[in-house]
């Protein structure tokens, strides 16, 4: 595999995500072995080409010898046409590098409440730039995806948990977005759309295990009871990853009490009203 030699890839450090690829870039041979250094760790006049800021919100690649530097999916892209050159003519067709550019600022800034940091980072100078309009696209996009998911599991549950109308799951979805929304914005209110961010992350993380006994059900068809079993596992784990997530954001337990009340009583709403 071709290396590309001479150049370091500066990666967010507090970003689990972005450590496992870059460690993956260097242990496949794709960069070299001190191809990788967490720009946290860069002193502040020891790289002066590079653009901190930038290089805090787009992954920074810095050319060694040149001190040219790219940043975000031109970075990835001329790692990866460097390792597998039959790509390089993809890599520089104009409508594909913008839907990929777009695709990478959708991850990358909302990279911390997908994966969150262990521990605060507010001690280093420069942070991730926050975009609502990318926080915005990411709740909507883990509502859809959820919705959807809950919508199909809905009729594995059926009729131990009565079926409703196409559009219930979405409305229960979206009703705990705004529910719990409203609850940080008297709480936290500066920490409100991180919050939403992982809340929605966790739903994602269940719909996505509920896909499991979904697709187990094409060849094996079980009871209600079993997938209602399984779903309560599910939930479980969303529990335990509440509160784990609530706890990094120093939030206590007054959001994850909230977010279970909210379920507890629509559970309760759809099982008297049906």
């Amino acid at each position: 595999m071709k290396t590309l030699n001479d150049h370091v890839v500066l990666f967010d450090a507090e970003c689990p995500m972005c450590s496992i690829y870059t460690q993956a870039f260097v242990k496949t041979g794709m960069l070299a072995g001190d191809g990788r250094q967490a720009y946290q760790h860069v002193a502040e006049n020891s790289c002066p080409v590079y653009d901190h800021q930038r290089a805090a919100d787009e992954i920074a690649l810095v050319n060694l010898k040149t001190g040219e530097v790219t940043y975000g999916i031109k970075s990835l892209f001329k790692i990866i046409g460097n390792t597998w050159p039959v790509f390089a003519p993809l890599f520089t067709f104009k409508p594909f590098v913008w839907l990929m550019s777009k695709l990478y600022a959708f991850v990358s800034y909302n990279r911390r409440v997908i994966i969150p940091p262990a521990k605060s980072s507010d001690g280093f100078a420069y942070q991730p730039t926050f975009k609502l309009h990318y926080r915005i696209a990411y709740l909507l996009f883990t509502w859809f995806i959820v919705g959807y998911t809950l919508t199909a599991y809905a009729h594995l549950l059926s009729p131990m948990i009565p079926l409703g109308n196409a559009y219930r799951e979405y409305m229960i979805c979206g009703g705990q977005i705004i529910f719990q929304g409203a609850v940080m914005s008297f709480w936290d209110r500066r920490q409100t759309w991180t919050y939403l961010g992982n809340m929605m992350t966790i739903s994602l993380a269940g719909g996505l295990l509920l896909l499991i006994p979904m697709a187990i059900n094409h060849w094996l068809q079980f009871g209600s009871e079993v997938y209602a079993l399984y779903f309560m596992g599910v939930a479980g784990l969303m529990f335990l990853e509440h509160i784990r997530r609530t706890k990094l954001l120093n939030l206590g337990w007054t959001l994850t009490i909230t977010w279970v009340a909210y379920r507890i009583i629509l559970l309760a709403l759809i099982l008297n009203l049906n």
